[in-house]
C-alpha cells in the first residue's frame, strides 16, 4: 500500500488502512486508530460553487464519492446516515458517464469558495521596546520587510510596549497618536471597547471592506497608511525607562497582549487576524509577569517547575491560557517571536500559540538568520500570488456508525459540539466533534483519534470519514475543504486474525503510528512524570511486537518482525533519548518550544525531529545515507546531519585538515573542492525550505559543536565498549561518552521481553 500516495491525495496518514471489526479487537492492536490530517495539503482541485449537504437533521455530510447516487430518481444516499436526499436541479443532466467533481473518486479532497468576498487578513505587531539599539535596528528592517510583502489591501495595526503599552491611531496620519495604557493592569475586552469607543454605532470612523465593515481607526488597510505605518516604525525609539546592571528592562508583555486581544475581539469578531508578539526577554511587569526584574532572581528550571518552586508560573501560565482562549473563540491567531539569548519565559505563554495554531519562532537574536529567514518565510506567496495562509478556521469529523472520534492532538481549540460521535473515551482534546484553529498554513498537521464503536462484526462496506474544514483565505474568500475517506472493515476472526500476517497488519503504517505515539507520549508528558512516560511507550512496544512479530515462545533467534514494522522499533529508541521527553539538557522554554513543533509539523518533517536524517559524502562516489551510529563518524568524509532544528556539516578529521592546508584552493584538486562544495549547498537548500529556519552549524570532528551530532547518534562506540580487558578493538567510528545503551542493547532486550511467554 503506498501511504505517500493517499497523503498526497488527501492531506492524510493512518495508523492503520485496514480497519478492525470490532471494539474488542481494536483494542487489541495497541496503537490507536487514528490519522495525521493536513487541512491545508497544497494543490487540491477547487471548484466555485456552493457544496450538496445531506438534508437530514444533525447530519450535514457533503456529497462525495463514497455515496449512493441513484442516477435514475436522481436522488443519492448519504454514507453516514443512510438518509436519501434528493439531487439539485442543476444536476439534473448527471449520469454514470456525466458525473459531477464530488462524485469522481479521485477527488476524495475538494475545495469550494462558498463566499467570494470578505474581509482581508488582519495584522497586528505588538513590539517590545526594551531591546538593545541593534537589535531594534534589526526588528524594524523585517517589519519593513514584511509590509512590503503583505497584500496591500491587508489591515494592519500596531503596539509597543515597555513599562507601559502604546496603541497606535494609524487614521490620524497629521503626527503619530498613540493611546498609552499602564503596564501594571490589566484591561478585559470591556474596558478596551469602552475607551477606544469601539463597536455597534459608536465610531465615526469606518472602513468598508468587502461585504463587512470595520469600525476601527486603528486597523487601517496597508495601502492607505503605508507612509504612517513606514514612518512609525523607523522613528521607533528604545523604551526610554533606564535599566540598571543589576536589572531586568520593565516589559509588560501580557497587558500588551491583553490590550491586542482586546482590540481585535471588538473591531473585527470571527474575521482572520493575526497578533504578531516580538519580544526580546521574559515579562517583568504586571500580570503575565514570569520572572522579577531583579537579575539576582533567575529564571525558572525545569527542576523549580518538577517541585512547584516557582513564584510566578502557575499564574502567569493561566493568564496566557485565558488570554489564548479569547482569542480562539473570536477566530484569531497569537504568532510568537521571542528572541533572547536567556528564556523569554515561553514556558508560560505557549498556549497562546497552541490554542490558536499560531507560529512560533524561537531563536537568539532578531540580527540572526533564523528569524529574519523565518518571519519572511511567514509572507511566502503560491503560485496564484496569493499568501498561503488560512485564518478563522474550523474542523469538523462526522464518522459513519461504526465510528466514534476520541478527540485531536495538535494545535486547537474544542469547539464543544456534541453529538452521537463523540466517544466516552476521550484521548487529548476530546468530547466534541469540531474544533476552532485560529490560523493555519500548508505545514499544519492535527492528530485525530477514532473509536471502532461495533460490538459484532461490521458491514461489507468500507467505514467512511469525513472531515469538513471552513477557513478564510488571504483573499478574504470564505473556503470549505471537504476530505473523504473510506477504509475496508477486517472480516477476519480466529488466531490469525489481528496476527502478523493478517490483512490488518498488511496496511499498518509504521511512520503514521511512530508519530501518533509520540505526539500521545508528549501530551503525557505535560501531566505526568517522565518515568512513567518511558515505562508507558517500553509496554506498549514490548505488546507490540509481541503480537506482530513471527517466533516461537522463549527462543529469541526465532524472532522476525515484518517489513511494515521493522522501522517502528528504531523510532521508539530514538524518541526516548530525544529532547521532546528527556528535559536534562534544554530549559523549559526549549522544552515547550520542541514539542509544539513536533505537534504541529507532517509525518515526515515529525519523523525527522524523532531520528534525524545523516547522510556521507565522500570520494568514493555520491552521497548516500547512512546509520544514525557513531560508527558512521569517519575521518576521511563529510556527514550532513539533519535534525529539523539545526543543520550540522560534519567535517572529518582528515578533511578538516586538508581544508586548513587550503587543498582546495589548488586547481590540482579540484574533486576535493567539489567534495568540500557539494554537502554545504545541499544543506543550505535545506535550510531554505524549511520553518522556521533550521540554525546552519559546520564544525570538525572533535570540536565544540560536533556536540550536536554527538548528542543524538546511536552509541555504538562509548568509553566503555572501547577496547579494554576482554574487549575486541573497535575500527572507525567516533567514541561518544555517554551511559545510554545503544540500539543493539535496546533491540536485543526488546526481543527477549517480547518472546517470554508470560509477554
Amino acid at each position: 500500500m503506498d501511504f505517500d500516495a493517499l497523503e498526497e491525495q488527501d492531506g492524510t496518514r493512518f495508523s492503520f488502512n485496514v480497519w478492525p471489526s470490532t471494539r474488542i479487537e481494536a483494542n487489541r492492536l495497541v496503537v490507536p486508530l487514528g490519522c495525521l490530517y493536513t487541512p491545508l495539503k497544497e494543490n487540491m482541485p477547487q471548484v466555485t460553487y456552493p457544496p450538496v449537504l445531506c438534508k437530514s437533521q444533525n447530519c450535514h455530510v457533503v456529497l462525495n464519492p463514497y455515496c449512493f447516487p441513484d442516477f435514475q430518481s436522481k436522488m443519492w444516499t448519504c454514507p453516514m446516515c443512510m438518509s436519501k436526499n434528493p439531487f439539485p436541479s442543476n444536476y439534473a443532466g448527471i449520469s454514470e458517464t456525466n458525473l459531477p467533481a464530488e462524485l469522481i473518486a479521485r477527488y476524495s479532497t475538494i475545495d469550494y469558495v462558498v463566499q467570494q468576498e470578505g474581509l482581508p487578513p488582519v495584522f497586528l505587531f505588538v513590539i517590545d521596546l526594551c531591546l538593545s539599539v541593534e537589535e531594534l535596528e534589526a526588528l524594524k528592517a523585517a517589519l519593513l520587510m514584511a509590509l512590503s510583502l503583505m497584500p496591500q489591501n491587508a489591515l494592519v495595526g500596531l503596539i509597543t510596549f515597555g513599562k507601559t503599552v502604546q496603541l497606535f491611531e494609524l487614521a490620524f496620519d497629521e503626527i503619530p497618536k498613540c493611546y498609552v495604557f499602564n503596564g501594571a493592569k490589566d484591561v478585559t475586552q470591556k474596558q478596551i471597547q469602552d475607551l477606544l469607543t469601539l463597536g455597534a454605532n459608536r465610531n465615526p470612523q469606518t472602513q468598508t471592506m468587502g461585504n463587512q465593515i470595520v469600525q476601527s481607526k486603528f486597523l487601517m488597510p496597508i495601502q492607505e497608511v503605508d507612509l504612517t505605518f513606514t514612518s512609525i516604525i523607523e522613528e521607533m525609539q528604545v523604551d526610554p525607562n533606564p535599566v540598571k546592571s543589576t536589572m531586568r528592562p520593565l516589559r509588560a508583555t501580557g497587558v500588551a497582549l491583553s490590550v491586542a486581544v482586546g482590540l481585535l475581539q471588538a473591531a473585527v469578531p470571527n474575521t482572520g487576524a493575526r497578533v504578531m508578539l516580538f519580544t526580546g526577554g521574559p515579562c517583568t511587569y504586571g500580570p503575565g509577569i514570569v520572572v522579577s526584574e531583579d537579575l539576582k532572581e533567575t529564571i525558572r528550571s525545569h527542576t523549580d517547575i518538577a517541585k512547584e518552586n516557582t513564584k510566578y508560573t502557575k499564574k502567569a501560565y493561566k493568564f496566557y491560557e485565558e488570554l489564548g482562549s479569547r482569542a480562539v473563540s473570536s477566530g484569531h491567531t497569537i504568532d510568537l517571536y521571542p528572541q533572547c539569548y536567556d528564556q523569554p519565559g515561553y514556558y508560560e505563554m505557549q498556549e497562546l500559540s497552541k490554542k490558536t495554531g499560531g507560529l512560533c519562532v524561537l531563536a537568539d537574536a532578531f540580527s540572526e538568520r533564523v528569524f529574519k529567514d523565518s518571519f519572511q518565510k511567514v509572507f511566502t506567496k503560491n503560485e496564484k500570488g496569493t499568501l498561503n495562509l488560512g485564518f478563522n478556521a474550523t474542523i469538523e469529523i462526522m464518522t459513519s456508525r461504526e465510528l466514534k472520534v476520541q478527540g485531536a492532538i495538535g494545535h486547537c481549540a474544542s469547539a464543544n459540539k456534541k453529538g452521537s460521535s463523540v466517544s466516552e473515551t476521550e484521548l487529548g482534546i476530546g468530547g466534541t466533534t469540531a474544533w476552532k484553529i485560529g490560523a493555519l498554513d500548508p505545514s499544519s498537521t492535527l492528530s485525530f483519534f477514532f473509536e471502532v464503536a461495533n460490538q459484532q462484526s461490521a458491514p461489507s462496506r468500507g467505514g467512511v470519514i469525513q472531515f469538513q474544514t471552513v477557513y478564510q483565505n488571504a483573499n478574504g474568500q470564505k473556503v470549505m475543504r471537504v476530505t473523504t475517506l473510506s477504509r475496508a472493515w477486517d472480516s477476519s476472526s480466529g488466531p490469525s486474525a489481528n496476527g502478523p500476517n493478517s490483512i490488518i497488519a498488511q496496511g499498518f503504517d509504521q511512520e503514521a503510528a511512530a508519530v501518533l505515539m509520540a505526539r500521545i507520549a508528549v501530551f503525557k508528558a505535560e501531566s505526568e512524570e517522565a518515568f512513567d512516560v518511558l515505562r508507558w511507550l517500553d509496554r506498549m512496544l514490548i505488546k507490540l511486537v509481541s503480537k506482530f512479530a513471527q517466533y516461537t515462545k522463549d527462543d529469541p533467534d526465532s524472532f522476525q518482525l515484518s517489513r511494515n514494522f521493522g522501522f517502528y522499533p528504531q523510532f521508539m529508541f530514538h524518541l526516548r533519548r530525544s529532547h521532546f521527553l528527556q528535559v536534562w539538557n534544554s530549559s523549559p522554554d526549549e522544552t515547550a518550544f520542541y514539542r509544539y513543533m513536533l505537534n504541529r509539523e507532517n509525518a515526515t518533517n515529525t519523523l525527522i525531529m524523532v531520528q534525524p536524517t545523516l547522510e556521507a559524502y565522500s570520494f568514493q562516489g555520491e552521497p548516500q545515507p547512512v546509520l544514525l551510529a557513531s560508527t558512521s563518524i569517519k575521518a576521511d568524509q563529510i556527514l550532513v546531519f539533519d535534525s529539523f532544528f539545526r543543520v550540522v556539516i560534519h567535517y572529518g578529521d582528515t578533511i578538516a585538515q586538508w581544508r586548513k592546508a587550503k587543498y582546495h584552493e589548488d586547481p590540482q584538486h579540484h574533486a576535493f573542492k567539489t567534495l568540500l562544495e557539494r554537502p554545504k549547498a545541499d544543506a543550505l537548500e535545506l535550510v531554505k525550505k524549511r520553518f522556521p529556519t533550521p540554525r546552519f552549524i559546520e564544525t570538525d570532528q572533535g570540536q565544540s559543536q560536533a556536540r550536536f551530532l554527538l548528542a543524538t547518534i546511536d552509541p555504538v562506540i562509548t568509553h566503555e565498549s572501547r577496547s579494554g580487558f576482554g574487549q575486541p578493538e573497535q575500527k572507525g567510528g567516533e567514541v561518544v561518552f555517554t551511559e545510554d545503551v545503544n540500539w543493539q542493547v535496546f533491540e536485543k532486550s526488546l526481543i527477549r521481553l517480547a518472546v517470554q511467554s508470560s509477554s
